[in-house]
């Protein structure tokens, strides 16, 4: 979506009044330059700092395309000094943008920042591969969802070193039937096998995929219960 921040050159040069109006992806504001302008080192203040550093409309007017949805979360804060307490990831996407950096801290205090950059996102880095792997899962169920409502991706998942081992045999035999298999894992840390499973799906879900899992039930190959690492990820394209 192409969104824009209009200001008139009026405002920012003129002695009074300091007043700035913006157009906001279609909403409009009305604010300060020394709002705008209140840290100095944020890209926001740089952007109406000396000389002028944004293209202009025909009637003169500066614009940025960024969302303009979450912007007077960003002026309150400018104005009042109040952080949002709603929308708070859309809200800290604008705010690194931004480069309001008092801001930045703040939500990074939030349980929702701080949940996701210090717990989920940590314990992530500390299984291998993560990110290429949920990739593959991806590649795989597209490769299968010819002409087909659903496509399934086989993932095993292994906490220890240990449970790496037990699977062994059953990751060979898989293969040995021409199945694709995703590893995860073994990782040293302390969430749980159900805790990745959930992190998987959660990031498959943001990109856009319907999924869903269930344990995998295998006919062969398995000296354990198949159900305790496999599990089968559903996608569901129409």
């Amino acid at each position: 979506m192409t969104c824009w921040i209009f200001v008139s050159y009026f405002s920012i040069y003129n002695q009074t009044p300091r007043r700035v109006e913006l157009n906001v992806g279609g909403e409009m504001y009305t604010t300060t330059l020394s709002t705008l302008k209140k840290h100095p080192g944020s890209k926001l203040a740089e952007m109406f700092t000396g000389q002028p550093k944004l293209r202009t409309d025909s009637e003169g007017r500066f614009f940025i395309d960024r969302p303009g949805t979450y912007f007077k979360y960003i002026l309150e804060y400018l104005r009042s000094n109040q952080v949002p307490t709603q929308c708070i990831q859309d809200v800290y996407k604008e705010a690194l943008f931004y480069d309001i950096e008092p801001l930045i801290k703040q939500l990074e205090d939030s349980p929702q920042i701080f949940g996701e950059l210090v717990a989920r996102k940590q314990f992530l880095a500390r299984v291998p591969n993560y990110s290429e792997n949920i990739e593959l899962m991806i590649r795989i169920a597209r490769a299968e969802a010819v002409a087909s409502r659903r496509s399934s991706v086989i993932v095993c998942v292994v906490r220890t070193e240990e449970d790496a081992a037990r699977c062994q045999d059953a990751l060979s035999s898989l293969d040995m039937d021409k199945k694709s298999v995703v590893k995860f894992g073994p990782w040293k840390a302390a969430p749980s096998i159900s805790d990745l499973l959930d992190c998987i799906q959660m990031d498959v879900e943001a990109k856009g995929y319907k999924i869903a899992f269930q344990p995998h039930v295998a006919e062969k190959g398995f000296r354990f219960k198949s159900h305790d690492f496999f599990y089968r990820f559903l996608f569901t394209w129409w």
